[in-house]
């Protein structure tokens, strides 16, 4: 399917020195940025490892010789605007989807999108937030804000993988840049990597703190012990980060003290100290990027299902990752989560004995587990086009249909399904044959009008006709996810632009996980 007239080409879219505790925010940061990300390099224009500031005095004389807010970009290197790790070919999204659009727009829109959004909208916006794009350029434009909000929305989604992606390719030369790699990295565990090109990269200016982590990370302590106390000396490390330091640096020191306070909103440095300290802070009232830490091989099995869930919510980890982490091994405990693993287990089981008694059966519990994780893609991504091959009747037949046309396989499960009861919309909507359908109910009423009519909405006609797809896709995102609370012209109009950019396949799941899941009500 094309674009209308010169547009180009969419085919389906893929797929995914401060204080280190409370007090880290950083009142000079860019708006853009995340306030847990931490203080871990200054710019050029503020050396922390530079000698003291004079005193204040009237001079015509230059204090320092240092300038500020000048990005240098290697010969041969793209702007960080224009890198991502997902080509065209692969996205289907022309190089030109920002086409005039102001970078501060775009920044503004893509920081504003929310992040509890249904499964098919988020993919969307993650194929976006990961293309390689034209970058959109101006006067006003450091060719990074905008690679900065996509990082920051990445962020805020959990996927750091992601991120790390795109902030390797983008290179560590712009501290803005490098710190959040350095924090993707710290959360990863790969910080070892980033604390080497830190040593190796004159243009970063690493705070004592994060040279102190680093040193010590490399094997260095005499070098890590001497730099706390220079940075002691000279004031630029707090007493808290002092504190946090030298526990990490010698913990036999404070053997029998009391444990030191858990910052609430800490660093992904901070929360690494902490944990090298045997202070360990729970990721579950932490941003949802400190969850990927509790990936790690070396955490316990419910840390990592109940980050898995979290992050599987968000599409920052693939639902074959969330399966094999529910299938681990036996559960050991009943209630809560284990309901849910014990539940996914025996349909897997099953499934794989291709028992259809024990399918069945099984089916039932399992999705009423998946239901209350609000997981129904997930699964259905896994299990979905087997379940509904199988034949089941009754209950277990309509959930299988459900789970089947919230796959990716959704209209082979249509076309092979047969009408019936509440099922027809659904169907019809999975095939992509709507005409002559109506329905009493406000929400299909949305749905359908989004399908039955044609070309752009009014709202956003302006931006399609100026050629600024991207940021028309970005207000549609916006104005689905906002219409699920109630606004059903919003939903109309969302739907009406991702047909009329040939965005067919991204409408209809979002269609269906809209009238199935019934999130907002």
């Amino acid at each position: 399917m094309r674009i209308n007239s010169s547009l180009a080409v969419l085919a389906p879219l893929v797929f995914a020195a401060m204080p280190l505790g409370a007090q880290e925010h950083d009142p000079n940061a860019p708006l853009s940025a995340i306030d847990w990300l931490s203080n871990s390099v200054s710019t050029p224009a503020e050396p922390a490892l530079g000698p003291l500031a004079p005193a204040n005095t009237a001079s015509d004389i230059a204090q320092n010789a240092s300038v500020g807010h000048i990005s240098v970009t290697p010969l041969g290197r793209l702007l960080p605007d224009a890198v991502g790790i997902l080509p065209a070919s692969v996205t289907g999204l022309p190089n030109t989807l920002w086409g005039g659009a102001r970078p501060d727009d775009l920044v503004h829109h893509i920081r504003a999108e929310s992040t509890d959004m249904l499964p098919a909208i988020r993919e969307l916006l993650y194929t976006i937030l990961l293309a390689e794009l034209n970058p959109a350029l101006s006067e006003q434009s450091t060719g990074y804000d905008v690679f900065l909000a996509r990082v920051d929305k990445l962020l805020e989604l959990g996927a750091l993988e992601q991120a790390d992606a795109l902030l390797a390719r983008a290179g560590p030369e712009n501290p803005e840049i490098f710190r959040r790699w350095f924090d993707v990295a710290l959360l990863l565990g790969n910080e070892d990597e980033l604390c080497a090109i830190m040593r190796a990269t004159p243009a970063l200016s690493p705070t004592f703190t994060a040279r102190v982590f680093c040193l010590a990370r490399g094997g260095d302590w005499n070098a890590a012990v001497l730099t706390l106390g220079t940075g002691r000396a000279l004031g630029f490390i707090s007493p808290e980060e002092d504190d946090l330091l030298a526990r990490f640096l010698d913990p036999d020191l404070f053997e029998g003290e009391p444990a030191l306070p858990r910052p609430t909103h800490p660093s992904p440095l901070t929360f690494r100290l902490m944990e090298a300290i045997g202070t360990p802070i729970p990721t579950a009232t932490l941003p949802l990027a400190f969850a990927q830490s509790d990936l790690r091989a070396n955490i316990g099995w419910k840390a990592r299902l109940e980050a898995s869930e979290r992050l599987a919510r968000t599409g920052a980890v693939r639902e074959n990752q969330l399966l094999g982490v529910y299938t681990e091994r036996q559960p050991a405990a009943s209630g809560g989560i284990w309901e849910r693993v014990s539940a996914v287990q025996a349909l897997d089981n099953a499934l794989k004995a291709n028992n259809i008694d024990a399918v069945t059966n099984a089916l039932p519990e399992a999705w009423k587990q998946i239901q209350l994780a609000e997981l129904e893609v997930p699964f259905g991504r896994v299990y979905g086009q087997t379940l509904a091959q199988l034949g089941l009747e009754g209950g277990a037949r309509e959930i299988a249909l459900t789970l089947g046309l919230l796959s990716d396989e959704y209209e082979a499960v249509a076309a092979m399904a047969d009408i019936g009861s509440e099922f027809d919309l659904l169907v019809a909507l999975a095939r992509g044959q709507t005409d002559g359908l109506r329905s009493h109910i406000p929400r299909e009423q949305a749905v359908l009008a989004g399908f039955t009519n044609t070309g752009a909405p009014a709202r956003l006609a302006s931006l399609v006709e100026d050629q600024r797809l991207g940021e028309a896709i970005l207000r549609a995102i916006a104005l689905f996810t906002s219409g699920t609370s109630g606004d059903l012209g919003k939903i109309t109009d969302a739907l009406l632009l991702f047909r009329a950019l040939g965005l067919e396949n991204t409408a209809r799941r979002a269609a269906l996980e809209y009238l199935m899941l019934d999130r907002r009500g």
